[in-house]
């Protein structure tokens, strides 16, 4: 599964682009929104973000996963030189003159790249994954499954409050939201392997508490852990909505 996507993309498959912009777009706008710092304006950050998917585009045939690069810093690498090359543009409108645009390194693919990766960059592209599996699974649900599941989980109703709601038993709301629950924790392990490329990032779920052997408290942690990292999410949109960064 971690190299199917890429030969999409490799391939050309506007699906697969699609979703790759969808998934991570908000997260690679907020990481050039904060490099700028202060000095490019919410336009120009979401002019550079998708420069950065055409750059990604051009050099997708040298993405190599085996040189060991996970392919959230590769991603980033490309929007910092992306940006780069942006400031270049702008110093040498004002001294009047040009200046070559910088090269795509192929040191960048490697571990030891020089791309200056945080944990908040990652914490961010891995809450982006399990979005992205949470809308797949909302898509494949029935619609008053996946409304209990919003409000058991994403809103933190009570099981009674949600029983009365819908108009349902609270074992109903119980196994419901059971059923959808399985179904995410299947879709978030596709995800992350769909996205990740090291044994690092394929451990990133049971790490943030997703664990796929479940007994009763395992489940209320991974109520928790999505719950929490979905309003994580819903404030990046936001935030990246109203184009002021982290």
């Amino acid at each position: 599964m971690t190299t199917s996507f890429v030969a999409r993309l490799r391939a050309n498959d506007q699906a697969a682009w699609f979703e790759l912009w969808e998934t991570f777009g908000p997260v690679v706008r907020a990481q050039i929104m904060k490099w700028g710092n202060g000095r490019i304006g919410a336009e120009t950050v979401r002019d550079l973000s998708q420069e950065t998917m055409a750059a990604l585009s051009n050099s997708i045939e040298r993405y190599d996963p085996s040189r060991g690069a996970r392919f959230s810093t590769w991603l980033l690498a490309i929007a910092r030189h992306v940006l780069g090359d942006e400031m270049d543009r702008r110093m040498a409108a004002k001294r009047g003159s040009g200046k070559r645009g910088t090269s795509l390194e192929e040191a960048w693919m490697t571990t030891s790249g020089g791309v200056g990766v945080d944990e908040a960059y990652e914490a961010a592209v891995f809450r982006a994954k399990v979005e992205a599996a949470i809308r797949q699974v909302e898509k494949a649900c029935e619609f008053t499954d996946f409304e209990i599941f919003r409000m058991r989980v994403l809103e933190g109703q009570s099981g009674k409050d949600v029983a009365v709601a819908v108009g349902v038993s609270e074992p109903t709301v119980s196994r419901r939201l059971a059923k959808v629950r399985e179904m995410l924790r299947s879709r978030v392990a596709h995800t992350v392997a769909t996205f990740s490329f090291t044994e690092e990032e394929l451990a990133e779920g049971e790490r943030n508490g997703l664990v796929q052997s479940p007994n009763k408290a395992d489940d209320a942690l991974f109520d928790e852990a999505v719950g929490e990292i979905f309003h994580r999410q819903m404030e990046l949109r936001a935030t990246d909505e109203r184009g002021d960064g982290f």
